[in-house]
């Protein structure tokens, strides 16, 4: 029989109560309903969602939390409830109130104000008043990256697209909840930042990105996060993920995502909370008592159902059919147990969550905060274009001149006092943030009028002049629209997400062209765009000239709108994450003219630039005397190549060359050079700038890649970092945080050589087998093995090694039923492969001493003793070399994991690189 742990309650040996504590429940009314009263009482609930549903003011918030917790108090509850709550601002709050409740800028607002002080500061003042009237657990800080920011649903409740930027304010903000006594839970895990939906409502939207790919991006704020020891929770979305290593219908249901992933490799010890097992396409697929036991199975310790009482109920009985089915452990659940809590120890007591402050505390901390909320919102407005001085409006229009607002249909915010006003009269059901999800209504774009009027109203009093309003929608241009645009001498036009609302682009277009054509016929008519959602609907379309972002539509950001407009204070807001970065990079003071390159014309030149870079680099890349212009023309139909100049057309003298490669969605910077002599004139910057542009308008582009093994003259950023390139590369928008280190090593004397003792017996104990292999007729198993683990490129460094019969052969590692372990090419001295991989040959001067090469050794990361498995294809290769009459060997390509084996066998490193793969959206504005 289980035995609990000394600092469980032997009430926990109750079946009934331990279930009971791994539930998050909700439920619709701003009342304790008999439901939920019989879920607290007699299934012994532990923890609660309140949503805008739920939420008519503070002080009904306050009534409501404490009768729940008296509940919980009288029926025997040994710890009180959690209560959680969404409140991450902006347009998705689950508790407004005008009187003692502020407002405050989205997390992508915020992240606009430029000022992590700030996003802790309001991070703070949020959780200090959902505390007061008794919340104890706030479902954030937002930890998602935008990885494909224009259209994702997500949007500004994201911090934005950069990893680094979204680490630095949530955590922030994740600071300030806790400082203000809350528990925390990062959301939405492993990511929302990039998913595909595929079209019908039942449809689970999926992640694509490889574990490589979300390493890199996706997942740096959550491992960051964690890494403080202030995250209490983690929010496991319902998203499946579809790549090479990972096939899963529903995140939270997955063992690989929070077992592995989460707690093994990112070291989560803290509380997993399920995303609502109400979704349609899990219901569906699964049935709710199957999911909830597959939530538990895999990790989850709070298992959310946020409004149906039958559903909840199945939930209920799924999980003690677990227990009987011998599914889930008492171990098991006392694992969850231990972890929600230690979180309730961390956030609340009897004492505290029986007397919740109210509005005593509320009425004392609202002026502070309503002061902080005015200036959060003045930092984060954004002018992102002015280009004809339009702003302020009394600048560029006279009082008696016609003012024209055109704004969208969209649906008001839950928490706001719109919503407020229509539930009163009964004309709107407030949704709460969850239906968004759970119900698939993603868009924020729906039927209403009102959502703007206030601000026109706002608008025309504070300019004391006449304004004319009216709303747009799919129709397009009507002829009202027509007629007022005719009157006006400035139009705004307000647009929500309009990257996916995109009847709204469309509208704002044909304004746009309306205005350019009356213009030209003499007519005054200047335009201006807000976008009070997104803002990457027209941050690229340089046609509008006049662009403000507000980054959500409260009545607080309208506000600020407003004196912006008017001129009361100047906005100095930014575009978020890496749109802002490449935008301040990428802008040159000088430009120099790029062309393509051309062998006929440039390849005399780049071998001069070549050698020029040879004289003034370091001696770890001397390799570059005997490098030559044809080692980067692959001329392979599999890999789209462009190469780029920057020339002297007076004298042939090339400036600058920059090697670009797509393969399969990879865009691949192979190398980039400019002569020593011209540096710091921006004929790198001119480059770069050119060569990303073409390969961010590649059909079907994915990532963007710095370094290639093939050609491998520059494996990526070399490791000296002594000329301050990682620098240059960071200001370009590259995001360097996360390299994979390569290097080249080298047995610089064959004959001087000899294996480690006991290497090769070894090798034989663990029954690791070796053979040979020319042409591509018996290379099926190895292209499989390389398609498996290795980028793209890696697979023609293959292909073109085993084409070379006479020069190249692939040697192949095999285990036990002839499994395919590693793989690595073996060519002799003076082998075509040479030509692409300059360390292969001799330096000058050393002509006499021929180089064997061994390169790419690619061992399967499930292999069993894989250290030990590259070892012995490294020593297959240095046989051959030295049959081959090789005076050292090369080993090129060699990754990070494997340097320490190799060194032990008396390698030297000779060069070491740093690849780097990045999202293309770093430089979409660009494309």
């Amino acid at each position: 029989m289980t035995t609990l742990d000394a600092d469980l309650d032997p009430l926990w040996q109750d079946l009934d109560w331990a279930i009971g504590q791994m539930l998050i429940m909700g439920w619709d009314g701003t009342e304790v309903t008999p439901q939920i009263r019989n879920l607290i009482e007699q299934h012994h609930v532990g923890s609660i969602l309140l949503t805008a549903k739920n939420l008519k003011s503070a002080q009904q918030t306050a009534r409501l939390v404490q009768e729940l917790q008296t509940i919980a108090h009288q029926a025997g509850h040994p710890h009180p409830l959690l209560i959680a709550l969404d409140q991450e601002n902006g347009g998705v709050n689950s508790l407004y109130d005008e009187d003692y409740i502020c407002q405050f800028p989205s997390s992508m607002g915020q992240a606009a104000a430029s000022s992590a002080e700030l996003a802790y500061k309001v991070a703070k003042a949020t959780a200090t008043e959902v505390s007061a009237v008794g919340v104890n657990l706030i479902l954030g800080p937002v930890l998602d990256v935008l990885t494909n920011a224009r259209y994702q649903p997500l949007g500004v409740r994201a911090i934005g697209d950069d990893p680094q930027e979204v680490s630095q304010y949530g955590i922030a903000s994740m600071n300030g909840y806790k400082d203000a006594g809350l528990a925390t839970c990062g959301k939405h895990f492993p990511s929302y930042g990039n998913l595909d939906f595929l079209g019908s409502s039942l449809d689970i939207p999926i992640i694509t990105q490889t574990l490589e790919e979300l390493s890199l991006s996706a997942l740096v704020p959550f491992r960051n996060a964690i890494a403080t020891g202030n995250l209490d929770a983690m929010f496991i979305g319902g998203c499946g993920i579809t790549n090479p290593s990972m096939s899963v219908n529903h995140a939270c249901l997955s063992e690989q995502v929070i077992d592995d992933l989460l707690r093994n490799e990112l070291g989560f010890q803290g509380v997993a909370i399920s995303e609502c097992l109400e979704m349609e396409g899990l219901r569906n697929e699964i049935g709710v008592r199957t999911g909830t036991v597959m939530a538990v199975e895999a990790g989850c310790d709070l298992v959310l159902l946020c409004r149906a009482y039958d559903v909840q109920l199945e939930a209920i009985a799924g999980l003690k059919l677990g227990v009987e089915n011998e599914l889930i452990t008492k171990e098991r659940i006392y694992t969850s147990l231990k972890r929600v809590f230690r979180m309730k120890k961390s956030c609340t007591s009897w004492q505290k969550a029986l007397n919740p402050p109210g509005i005593s505390l509320l009425s004392k901390i609202h002026p502070g905060h309503l002061a902080l909320s005015l200036k959060a919102y003045d930092d984060s407005i954004a002018v992102i274009r002015d280009n004809d001085k339009l702003l302020p409006l009394p600048n560029s229009m006279h009082q008696e001149e016609e003012l024209l607002l055109l704004t969208p249909l969209v649906k008001p915010l839950p928490a706001s006092s719109m919503t407020k006003a229509l539930l009163e009269k009964n004309k709107l059901e407030a949704p709460t943030n969850h239906d968004k999800w759970v119900h698939r209504d993603r868009g924020a774009i729906m039927s209403g009028e009102g959502v703007f009027r206030e601000l026109g109203r706002s608008l025309a009093r504070a300019r004391h002049g006449k304004l004319l309003h009216t709303s747009y929608t799919a129709n397009g241009v009507r002829p009202v629209h027509e007629n007022l645009i005719n009157r006006a001498s400035c139009i705004i036009i307000v647009t929500a997400d309009a990257n996916r609302n995109l009847y709204q682009a469309g509208f704002t277009k044909h304004v746009s062209m309306m205005c350019s054509m009356l213009r030209a016929s003499g007519q005054k008519k200047s335009l201006i765009v807000v976008a009070v959602s997104s803002p990457y609907d027209f941050a690229m379309d340089k046609s509008v000239g006049a662009y403000i972002c507000t980054f959500d539509f409260t009545e607080m950001a309208m506000s600020a709108l407003v004196r912006v407009l008017c001129g009361k204070f100047k906005p100095q807001g930014t575009l978020p994450g890496t749109l802002r970065k490449s935008r301040k990079a990428l802008k040159s003071r000088q430009h120099w003219l790029v062309e393509a390159y051309n062998r006929n014309r440039d390849a005399r030149g780049l071998n001069d630039l070549l050698q020029a870079l040879a004289r003034a680099s370091a001696p770890a890349l001397q390799f570059l005397q005997t490098t030559r212009a044809h080692a980067f023309e692959l001329l392979n139909p599999n890999i789209e190549e462009a190469h780029f100049v920057v020339r002297n057309s007076s004298t042939q003298a090339l400036y600058g060359f920059c090697a670009t490669y797509f393969i399969q969605g990879t865009g691949i910077m192979g190398a980039l050079f400019v002569d020593p002599a011209k540096r710091n004139v921006s004929i790198g910057r001119s480059l770069q700038r050119r060569a990303l542009r073409g390969l961010a308008q590649k059909p079907g582009i994915k990532k963007m890649q710095l370094g290639m093994s093939f050609p491998g003259v520059f494996l990526g950023i070399p490791a000296d970092d002594s000329a301050g390139l990682k620098q240059w590369f960071a200001n370009g928008g590259w995001d360097l945080q996360f390299p994979r280190r390569l290097a080249n090593m080298t047995i610089p004397s064959l004959s001087n050589w000899s294996a480690p003792e006991g290497l090769l017996q070894n090798i034989q104990r663990a029954g690791i087998s070796f053979d040979l292999i020319h042409g591509p007729d018996n290379a099926d198993s190895v292209l499989g093995h390389i398609i498996a683990h290795a980028n793209p490129e890696v697979m023609e460094l293959y292909r073109f090694a085993l084409q070379e019969t006479k020069s190249c052969g692939v040697v192949r590692a095999k285990g036990h039923a002839e499994s395919l372990l590693g793989t690595v090419i073996i060519c002799s001295p003076g082998s075509p492969l040479a030509g692409f991989i300059p360390p292969l040959h001799p330096s000058l001067g050393q002509e006499d001493e021929p180089i064997g090469g061994i390169v790419a050794p690619l061992v399967a990361s499930s292999a069993p003793q894989a250290s030990l498995v590259l070892q012995g294809l490294a020593l297959m290769g240095l046989r051959q070399n030295k049959a081959h009459k090789s005076f050292r060997s090369v080993l090129s390509w060699v990754q990070d994991e494997a340097h320490e084996p190799l060194l032990a066998m008396g390698f030297e490193a000779v060069q070491a690189f740093e690849e780097y793969t990045n999202s293309p959206d770093n430089w979409q504005d660009l494309a």
